[in-house]
């Protein structure tokens, strides 16, 4: 089990500095967190080549505790318009990570004998596609108002261009769609990393290729 406490730990880490960053604003579309949250696919995808599934799920269930550790603790934290952590944030928060990261554990296991690119690369878009998904229209879509009918989120159906240039779509499509765009972005650029680290990891100085 020791052997997995560095992917624990490094899981925890980018959980709690996402969810510390999800609270300031850059730009108009997104937050710091979204350049921090998609390193959570590269921990589990180091740990599944590494340590197999079994391993990468333990740690994934290890960052879906600190996250719920980390939503109890935001909502007791009064912002400017309530809490930091609303009902609907944190049932979205903690069901989009649980799912989209076990759904890219399973994808990465599913291709891991393809190109050593290939099963990083191709988990994390599913997985994090998935997640953007469901943490937006849980949190934020007018269609589950009920979920929590006491937190108005009326703000996010705000009818706009879609990231200000597109055509018109409520105000969360286009927080969801940007938020997607970096960990598309970011799952491309992770798979640098994702080769050096597990090489080393392997002991496995093969250049990359």
């Amino acid at each position: 089990m020791t052997r997995y406490l560095p992917g624990i730990l490094a899981m925890a880490a980018i959980v709690v500095a996402s969810n510390i960053l999800v609270q300031i604003l850059l730009g108009s579309w997104l937050t710091w967190g979204a350049f921090t949250y998609p390193f959570a696919f590269l921990v589990t995808d180091v740990m599944n080549r590494v340590y197999g599934p079994a391993a990468a799920r333990r740690v994934v269930l290890a960052g879906f505790v600190t996250g719920i550790a980390c939503s109890l603790i935001g909502t007791q934290i009064m912002g400017e318009f309530g809490p930091l952590v609303t009902l609907r944030v944190a049932l979205g928060s903690g069901l989009a990570f649980l799912v989209a990261q076990m759904l890219d554990v399973a994808v990465f296991d599913r291709m891991r004998g393809g190109a050593w690119w290939r099963a990083p690369l191709v988990s994390t878009l599913v997985g994090s596609s998935l997640d953007t998904a469901i943490f937006f229209s849980v949190a934020f879509s007018g269609a589950l108002v009920f979920l929590e009918p006491g937190n108005d989120v009326s703000w996010a159906g705000e009818m706009l261009p879609l990231l200000g240039l597109g055509p018109v779509a409520p105000l969360w499509v286009s927080l969801a769609v940007a938020d997607w765009l970096v960990k598309l972005t970011l799952a491309l650029a992770a798979l640098v990393p994702f080769r050096l680290i597990v090489s080393r990891l392997l002991g496995n100085s093969a250049p990359l290729a």
